[in-house]
């Protein structure tokens, strides 16, 4: 009896250690992030080059990674929304480098273990990543190199060709099958990954929050067809992420009503598509014409109204989905509309500081864009060689990146 007794409570033990050391997942239930049993909610930051510093080659920096990392868990930071790497040639105007897919296929290795690296620093803090897969936008390559790849018409940049040109080219991807389905290989690559440092497939790393089709995904178009191939890829995407990995949630990278045409039917659409486990809103004061430049303070007042307006839509919509919805990626000038980082960021803060009141209320996350850090910028106009800065190739260093030294970060320091 002693002997069957110790068995059993050798088997429960085994049993308990087990259910304690599985992967920590976060899912949904009820409209409600919910881990380890627990609802859940965050706020985090932006860090779209964390694998490029987590690399042995070109870009490279493994001190600093190491210390922006415990920056950001000492702060509470512990949801970063990450490119997962850059598609194309290297020094392209506007683009980030190094890339990782360089032509369709073919990646570069180092940037590959940089990934699995980054994923393996963020297990070891109890920090996770939201990583997304493609790029409406020019600056990683993304829409642009797809279609580059697949009929050989040269992508356009847009500070180069301009705006509108460049978003009647992108509308092309929506209806390309080529294009998509170099895409779609791509997705195999690196949701379908096992680590090569840990061993680990891809699909059971709690350091993964969710997988991302894209940076805000739009069709670029009012017509029908265009729309329609829109909601067909997303679809596929999210039909072929779920079918490779399970385990995490997918979310699309969509700005909201602001990246659907300004059209609430089609903002539903693309957020009750099968398999879009939360919804993803992004706000741009600035970009959207909601703040003035030339009086930052002046028109916060009105910038913050506005937004409060769009989170009340989104959270309505997400109330009628059933899903969580995360306001992903927000970011404000400072002062000035000064990219120097001396420049003051009284108005930032005050935004912010809205933002994240908001969490645990309309939103269940927030993520603002982005996290600088310890970087000193050489140039305004990011050049190869340049640190890395939240503002990508295309957009001024240090205008709407938060770094360490900034008054913001005490802002955050509050809302956690």
């Amino acid at each position: 009896m002693k002997n069957a007794l110790k068995l059993v409570l050798g088997i429960f033990v085994a049993l308990s250690f087990l259910q304690c050391t599985q992967p920590s997942f976060v899912g949904v239930q009820n409209g409600q992030f919910v881990r380890d049993g627990k609802a859940f909610t965050f706020i985090g930051t932006n860090f779209w080059y964390g694998p490029i510093l987590a690399s042995d080659g070109r870009g490279g920096d493994m001190a600093r990674l190491t210390r922006e990392l415990d920056s950001l868990q000492a702060l509470g930071l512990r949801n970063l929304r990450v490119l997962a790497g850059a598609q194309g040639e290297s020094g392209v105007f506007s683009r980030v480098e190094p890339t990782l897919e360089t032509a369709p296929g073919v990646y570069n290795d180092t940037l590959l273990v940089g990934l699995d690296r980054f994923l393996m620093e963020l297990d070891k803090r109890d920090m996770q990543a939201v990583l997304y897969l493609n790029n409406s936008w020019e600056w990683s390559g993304g829409y642009g190199q797809y279609l580059e790849w697949a009929t050989g018409e040269k992508a356009l940049i847009p500070l180069v060709d301009g705006y509108w040109p460049f978003m009647q080219q992108m509308r092309k991807f929506q209806t390309s099958r080529e294009s998509q389905e170099l895409f779609y290989n791509h997705v195999r690559a690196i949701v379908g990954r096992t680590n090569s440092l840990t061993g680990k497939p891809y699909k059971e790393d709690p350091a993964i929050f969710s997988w991302q089709i894209g940076n805000e995904p739009r069709c670029f178009s009012d017509e029908k067809e265009i729309r329609e191939g829109f909601l067909g890829w997303l679809t596929e995407t999210a039909r072929l992420i779920k079918e490779l990995d399970p385990n995490h949630m997918v979310s699309t990278g969509n700005e909201g009503f602001m990246g659907c045409e300004q059209d609430w039917e089609l903002t539903e659409q693309v957020n009750n598509i099968p398999g879009v486990d939360y919804m993803t809103i992004h706000i741009w004061p600035y970009n959207w014409g909601w703040v003035n430049a030339e009086d930052l303070a002046g028109t916060l007042p009105s910038a913050i109204e506005k937004t409060a307006e769009y989170l009340s839509g989104h959270a309505e919509l997400a109330r009628r989905l059933g899903k969580p919805v995360v306001c992903e990626e927000f970011g404000f000038p400072r002062d000035g509309f000064s990219p120097s980082m001396s420049a003051p960021t009284r108005a930032r803060d005050t935004y912010y500081k809205y933002i994240f009141g908001q969490v645990g209320k309309t939103l269940q996350g927030a993520n603002f864009w982005g996290w600088s850090g310890v970087a000193v910028p050489l140039h305004e106009q990011w050049e190869s060689g340049d640190p890395y800065t939240g503002d990508p190739a295309q957009e001024a260093q240090g205008l709407n990146g938060v770094y360490i030294t900034d008054t913001t970060v005490s802002v955050i320091q509050e809302a956690i």
